[in-house]
């Protein structure tokens, strides 16, 4: 199963200037992606940068779109970063989770929907036939 692990920030979560402390933590992070890849679990990851750079799109009932500029007010809700890891279930997700080096926050592993997910919005035949083909088909079944 592929599975999301979102990333989500603190109040007043901010890349600055390079610390001791900060320039240890990415290094942490590093060395923990490459074990995710030597075993096999990591598919994809990145950071995101901060909410003053951001813009959300807010879609109505009737389909206009309102954008909003960052920053936010609701620090805590801002992904900061995301994983995509192939585990065996949830609990080897939660168990690398633990592992994981992070600053304080919040993390939360949402799994992917997989083609038998979807059994009851697409036929038989087309769940029986191949992957999609080029980019859209390399992370998942959308």
């Amino acid at each position: 199963m592929r599975v999301m692990v979102l990333s989500k920030a603190t109040e007043g979560m901010e890349l600055g200037e390079p610390t001791p402390e900060a320039l240890e933590a990415f290094a942490a992070m590093d060395r923990f992606t490459e074990e995710l890849v030597k075993a096999g679990v990591f598919v994809a990851a990145a950071g995101l940068k901060n909410g003053a750079q951001s813009k959300r799109i807010v879609i109505t009932e009737g389909g206009s779109r309102t954008v909003i500029d960052g920053p936010f007010a609701e620090t805590r809700e801002l992904v900061v970063g995301f994983s995509i890891w192939e585990v065996k279930d949830m609990d080897e997700a939660l168990a690398w989770a633990m592992r994981a080096p992070t600053l304080p926050g919040e993390m939360e592993i949402r799994p992917f929907y997989e083609a038998a997910d979807l059994a009851e919005f697409v036929t038989p035949e087309e769940l029986a036939a191949a992957p999609r083909d080029g980019e859209r088909g390399k992370l998942g079944v959308a």
